[in-house]
């Protein structure tokens, strides 16, 4: 049995510069997944860095508020939330609580770095 605890997972800055813990990995567990597993945090009045990835991608707003940007596309996001985010998206997602926004991250295939491009701030909503 594998059970991973979040804060025995070691916290990173992600290229979107989110804060990122990486709960399961086909890569870096001995296990058979599809998919990669995060948790994710958008500290107060921050904004994720414009990205897109090959591959599809499902947020699930867990805590705060956060206005997410798929292509040209806007919403308010709360908890409870599920965002599916097509492969190849521009994305972004900005707090707009007064809470860090926390939400789990489901990447299918599982999240490599060659699959992903950071675009420059300049690019917000483009």
């Amino acid at each position: 049995m594998l059970v991973r605890k979040l804060n025995d997972c070691e916290e990173f800055i992600a290229g979107d510069s989110t804060l990122l813990r990486e709960l399961l990995h086909p890569d870096k567990q001995p296990i058979y997944l599809r998919y990669s597993l995060a948790h994710a945090i958008v500290p107060i009045g921050e904004t994720s860095q414009p990205h897109s990835l090959r591959t599809s991608e499902v947020y699930y707003i867990l805590s705060g508020a956060g206005e997410m940007h798929i292509d040209r596309e806007v919403q308010v996001v709360e908890p409870g939330d599920t965002i599916y985010i097509p492969p190849n998206a521009n994305q972004f997602i900005r707090n707009i609580a007064a809470e860090p926004l926390v939400f789990i991250c489901i990447v299918d295939p599982a999240w490599q770095k060659e699959d992903e491009t950071i675009y420059a701030d300049s690019e917000l909503g483009d």
